[in-house]
């Protein structure tokens, strides 16, 4: 990974906001680094961050693997051809659009044996991130497959909870699963969707950082309701005041 590359990746349980953080992100930094490049990678099977930046999924990840593993099929051929041909078919695939580009990684694997495929996409996935500035990464609920299908080295690791003790309580157990799994520089913890955010005093939960409290915010259920792109919401929304505070607090922005 280029030293100037800076990968933030988003983890939490499930329903806690991780998509409409991780587009708030884009967009912040779409505005703030006009001149940067930028790619969003939806690594949640839901697909739902397309949805919340406005853009439509070409084909996935998964398709291309699918299409690799169909090809070397019955016949060997050389690691560096499938990197490249691999490769090609991922720059095919990003949807490029207005300050950042958008590639999904689509549903996980069915039946039958792709590890090597998925190794050899994993390093295509980390080449291809060395041609862009920022990559935000929106995981599913968990943390293992962003090392298992995305990448082992992210820069900033943002751990998403709702305010719900239960949902406090497992930002321990990602930080210890990450520090196992993820190589990071940095971590931190956004509470999200907070109906009493005075009421979060800690600096530190679970022994991560927190570096932004969000309260609930009418506009963004409304927007989600609707089917709108976070690029439809006013400046001033909770989650994007919110999201900029957490950029801020981990010197992103």
């Amino acid at each position: 990974m280029a030293d100037h590359t800076t990968v933030i990746a988003l983890a939490g349980k499930g329903g806690v906001g991780k998509t409409s953080l991780s587009a708030a992100i884009v967009r912040l930094l779409s505005n703030k680094r006009p001149d940067a490049k930028i790619l969003a990678i939806d690594a949640d099977p839901a697909v739902g961050l397309s949805v919340a930046l406005g853009v439509e999924a070409t084909e996935t990840l998964d398709q291309i693997r699918k299409r690799v593993a169909e090809d070397v099929t019955g016949k060997l051929k050389d690691t560096q051809d499938i990197l490249a041909e691999a490769k090609f078919r991922l720059y095919d695939a990003l949807d490029e659009q207005k300050g950042f580009a958008f590639l999904a990684i689509g549903r996980p694997e069915s039946a039958g044996c792709y590890c090597a495929i998925n190794t050899y996409l994993k390093k295509v996935i980390e080449m291809l991130v060395d041609d862009f500035d920022y990559v935000v990464i929106d995981g599913e609920a968990g943390i293992e497959q962003i090392n298992r299908r995305v990448m082992e080295k992210v820069t900033h690791l943002i751990c998403v909870s709702d305010q719900s003790r239960k949902g406090l309580s497992i930002i321990e157990t990602i930080k210890d699963v990450a520090n196992e799994l993820v190589m990071y520089d940095d971590i931190g913890l956004i509470v999200n969707r907070a109906p009493l955010p005075e009421k979060i005093t800690e600096k530190e939960i679970g022994g991560v950082r927190v570096i932004s409290v969000i309260p609930q915010d009418d506009a963004m259920t409304e927007n989600d309701i609707e089917g709108k792109s976070i690029f439809e919401l006013p400046e001033d929304t909770g989650i994007l005041k919110g999201a900029q505070e957490a950029l801020l607090n981990l010197k992103i922005l």
